[in-house]
C-alpha cells in the first residue's frame, strides 16, 4: 500500500508500558487491514494484533490478549500498538504491515512492511 514507518521502541522495565506509532503513506490507508508482527533473535517471525480497515474488528495473539491494545486513526494515516504490563518476553523488533482486505494472522499475507522497531523489556 506504501511506505510504512514504525518508531517508539525503547528500553523499558517489566510492567511499564510503550506505545508504538506505525504511519503510513498512500491514498488508500483507510482500505487496508494492517496487523503488528514481532522476532525475537532466534526465534520465527510471530503474529501480535491485526485491524480491520474501519478499525471495527481487532484480533490478539494468546501471549498479548488483556495487555495490549491495536487501534487506528485513519484522519491520520497512523495505526498504534499500546503496549501494558510489558514482560521480559515481549522482548523483539516489532513491525507494521498492511493488505488488502480483512484481517489476517499471516505474515504472508501482508504486502508492506516497515523497517521493524525494537524493544527491549528488561526484568
Amino acid at each position: 500500500q506504501g511506505q510504512l514507518v514504525e518508531s517508539g521502541g525503547g528500553l523499558v522495565q517489566a510492567g511499564d508500558s510503550l506505545r508504538l506509532p506505525c504511519v503510513a503513506s498512500g491514498r488508500t490507508f483507510s482500505f487496508y487491514a494492517m496487523g503488528w508482527f514481532r522476532q525475537a533473535p532466534g526465534r520465527e517471525r510471530e503474529f501480535v494484533a491485526s485491524i480491520s480497515s474501519g478499525g471495527g474488528s481487532t484480533v490478539y495473539a494468546d501471549s498479548v490478549e488483556g495487555r495490549f491494545t491495536v487501534s487506528r486513526d485513519n484522519a491520520k494515516n497512523t495505526m498504534y500498538l499500546q503496549m501494558n504490563s510489558l514482560k521480559p518476553e515481549d522482548t523483539a523488533v516489532y513491525y507494521c504491515a498492511t493488505r488488502p482486505g480483512g484481517i489476517s494472522r499471516y505474515d504472508s499475507s501482508y504486502a508492506y512492511w516497515g523497517q521493524g522497531t525494537q524493544v527491549t523489556v528488561s526484568s
